[in-house]
């Protein structure tokens, strides 16, 4: 049997909702850090937690890093448990999950959204802040649409399927023209602006297309060159995330062929943080690079 925790000392702040509607991913992971600084401050296991809600100490685990949904009965069981008898704290994290289980516009495409980045698409709508190095193709938020059908075109070949995440790659990159955008820097390699996808035509819509956002203030666009030769990002393409907005750790994504990874320990995004550092300092300025981009563009 698992003792029922006493009354939570004041060092646990309540949960809000974020005044910007937020992604309900990003909802998940705010009611998921508050759950556990409660549980952390009442010194309780992960395993004692599942206990109370039936489920294993894996479960509790994914449900404070925001990966899977909750249920209501969960919420309830856990906030008695954790000595939260405060009415309309106990509600403000009821209605947070209620709102943290809806399903974002990307769910109308779940016909061809994988599951592994179904998360990443909720992160990238919420995020404040985006970093990320590239090696083989154009970063998803700066693809201009030929080439994105051209990237898309090389593992998939139904003309229905193709159209539909062609539709939604587009369809993400709406984040970049809201009143509040993100910020994004983007480290390309020279090699993926050599090889050409689609054909000559989208690569030349591309290269224009990358010209034109690096035109904006909250876009950056370094290249690395090959003559840097080896440098800081020797594992490959990777992203940085932050969320000034809702007071939550950056997530570092790493994507695989058919699966992807996700981590928010605060070592391992230092780590990422250092190379991410590194490249931007060994990459083109913004202004070398759009000088790089121009001649590539003329000479294609």
């Amino acid at each position: 049997m698992v003792a029922t925790a006493g009354p939570v000392s004041g060092q646990v702040q309540g949960v809000t909702a974020p005044a910007v509607a937020g992604s309900p991913t990003v909802l998940r992971m705010v009611l998921g850090s508050y759950l556990r600084r409660l549980r952390e401050a009442r010194r309780i296991s992960l395993e004692q937690a599942g206990e109370v809600i039936r489920a294993s100490a894996s479960k509790i685990s994914r449900l404070e890093t925001g990966r899977v949904a909750f249920k209501d009965r969960d919420i309830v069981d856990l906030l008695a448990f954790y000595g939260v008898t405060d009415e309309k704290e106990r509600q403000a994290a009821r209605e947070l999950a209620v709102r943290a289980s809806s399903p974002g516009w990307w769910h109308d495409y779940a016909d061809v959204l994988p599951s592994w980045f179904d998360a990443y698409v909720g992160l990238e709508e919420a995020a404040s802040d985006v970093r990320a190095y590239e090696v083989q193709f154009v970063p998803g938020l700066l693809q201009a649409e030929d080439y994105a059908r051209a990237v898309i075109m090389l593992g998939y070949s139904n003309p229905k399927e193709i159209s539909r995440r062609v539709t939604l790659r587009m369809a993400r990159q709406a984040v970049l023209d809201r009143p509040a955008p993100p910020n994004l820097h983007a480290v390309l390699d020279e090699a993926l602006l050599r090889r050409s996808i689609g054909g000559s035509r989208a690569m030349r819509g591309q290269i224009r297309h990358l010209i034109e956002m690096a035109q904006r203030p909250n876009v950056a666009i370094q290249v690395m060159p090959f003559r840097a030769g080896g440098h800081a990002a020797a594992g490959g393409s990777f992203s940085l995330l932050g969320f000034a907005d809702y007071g939550l750790p950056e997530v570092v994504y790493l994507e695989q062929l058919t699966s992807a990874q996700y981590y928010d320990k605060p070592d391992v995004v230092a780590e990422y943080h250092v190379v991410m550092d590194q490249l931007c300092a060994d990459a083109l300025s913004p202004a070398d690079s759009l000088m790089l981009l121009t001649s590539i563009l003329r000479d294609a």
